[in-house]
């Protein structure tokens, strides 16, 4: 009876054994994987102190801008600086000194007021007296464009070289097309021109280097755009 027992005990613990060798494995848990991201791409660096109002006029497929430094809001002195993208950022490649209107800068240009527009622009058409210097804009060769011969004589070769500003003017036309989709009053004829040494009517005077620079850089496939103003009205 006492053999049967231990035997029956010694069977227990063999069944219990097995049953627990038996016993599935708990395999250790697996690491969460990682969501995926994919890096959003980099936004453009902005044009130095150009404000988010005149950033966002700046056309998307744009890859050159004139920027026109005024020195102050009643100053006719400034500066440009042409900026091209590469990629995500804007480069300086070239600057000179520069004029604009003899009274300043203004959000509000009338015919008549001395003052530059403040705003962004594009930039699609050129001309001048002389011949073309190898423009990229198309380029109207005309006397037309020659400044009257009782100006001062130091302003008769402003208009040698000009890039049509396009303030209140039909894009696609010779920079002295006449045209005022605006009306007369909010004038028009603004460009980019020679410089004579002093502030102009409402346009920017560069150098004659500086106008052949321009000339044969601004490419219409790159779509530039002239930004200018005083230092409070490009940066608000």
């Amino acid at each position: 009876m006492a053999s049967d027992v231990r035997r029956a005990v010694a069977c227990g613990i063999l069944l219990a054994a097995l049953a627990a060798c038996a016993s599935p494995r708990t395999e250790p848990a697996k690491p969460a994987a990682r969501p995926t991201t994919t890096a959003p791409a980099a936004a453009p660096i902005g044009v130095p102190d150009i404000g988010d109002r005149l950033r966002r006029r700046i056309p998307d497929d744009s890859r050159q801008v004139v920027a026109v430094y005024g020195d102050g809001r009643n100053s006719p002195d400034s500066t440009v600086v042409l900026y091209t993208r590469h990629g995500s950022a804007w480069e300086r490649t070239r600057s000179w000194p520069a004029h604009n209107g003899k009274k300043g800068w203004t959000t509000d240009h009338r015919e008549g007021d001395k003052r530059s527009p403040v705003g962004v622009f594009t930039l699609t058409d050129a001309g001048g007296v002389l011949a073309d210097p190898g423009s990229r804009l198309p380029y109207t060769r005309s006397a037309a464009f020659a400044a009257p011969r009782w100006w001062a004589e130091s302003h008769w070769h402003d208009f040698d070289f000009v890039i049509a500003i396009d303030y209140n003017r039909v894009r696609g036309t010779p920079p002295n097309d006449p045209t005022r989709p605006g009306g007369e009053a909010k004038g028009g004829g603004i460009w980019l021109h020679m410089d004579h040494g002093s502030g102009t009517s409402a346009c920017v005077s560069l150098s004659r280097s500086a106008m052949r620079y321009l000339l044969r850089t601004l490419d219409p496939d790159r779509h530039p755009v002239v930004v200018m103003g005083d230092g409070d009205g490009l940066a608000s």
